[in-house]
């Protein structure tokens, strides 16, 4: 964009609220990357990614934004070294123990997607305490992708409407676009419109797939630590002189 970073962050803020994004995805990618370049180790990016992820769910709050998707932990993470992933269930563990009483004042609803049932005893049980504590919160939903693969998504949902089609609850022919969609973990939410990516990278890693259909991209040079409140409200500006036609006639986002 050829705006300075300030100069849209200015201009993104005098928006009015109902030309926004309802929904936010971000992959938080480059955490790694950033210790490396350093001469850090790994894990040094990813407490620095942890402090980047409380300024951006804050601002994204202030800025009037209904439901941002965080893509935390993926199912393919767990092949990364024992050590950084301990080190990150710990950070799960200390930003739900810390944070969860700032995310409630701000009046922030978490809900948790992925897959649980092969999660350890605790994880599980931290993931639905903080949605059990925050879910009479009526402000943002902060939608954490843990453990989180599309694929296993999709799959997971097929095999709900197998057995409803095997248990004679629907017919194979009645199925839908719309059935599909609600089965499955972000059922009650909108499709995100537009998804971030830090990092360089211009790929979605198995990152909500089915809902992507008709999102905006935005990619993002920075890696995750680097990124700032001002970089999100540049990918915002950039959103908002997208055209956006759902395979149809063209149609602005903003007048």
């Amino acid at each position: 964009m050829a705006m300075t970073e300030a100069s849209s962050q200015s201009a993104a803020l005098s928006v009015e609220k109902s030309a926004l994004p309802r929904h936010v995805a971000i992959i938080m990618d480059g955490n790694g990357r950033w210790a490396e370049a350093r001469g850090l180790p790994r894990v040094e990016g990813h407490r620095q990614g942890l402090a980047t992820l409380r300024k951006i769910v804050s601002h994204a709050g202030d800025r009037g934004i209904e439901f941002l998707t965080l893509y935390s932990f993926s199912s393919e993470n767990w092949r990364r070294p024992i050590a950084e992933v301990s080190f990150l269930m710990g950070l799960l563990q200390r930003f739900v123990q810390k944070d969860l009483s700032e995310l409630c004042s701000a009046n922030v609803r978490v809900s948790v997607i992925g897959e649980r049932d092969s999660l350890a005893p605790d994880i599980r049980q931290l993931l639905e305490h903080a949605e059990e504590t925050t879910k009479h919160n009526t402000g943002m939903v902060l939608i954490v992708a843990f453990n989180y693969g599309a694929r296993n998504e999709i799959m997971r949902s097929v095999q709900a409407i197998a057995s409803d089609v095997a248990n004679g609850k629907i017919n194979p022919e009645d199925m839908t676009e719309e059935m599909i969609s609600q089965h499955m973990d972000t059922a009650e939410y909108p499709d995100p419109d537009v998804i971030i990516r830090t990092s360089g990278e211009e790929r979605l890693s198995n990152f909500l797939l089915w809902q992507a259909a008709y999102s905006e991209f935005v990619f993002r040079d920075e890696l995750w630590p680097d990124f700032t409140p001002a970089g999100f409200d540049a990918c915002i500006e950039d959103f908002l002189s997208r055209n956006r036609r759902y395979g149809g006639l063209r149609e602005k986002v903003v007048g």
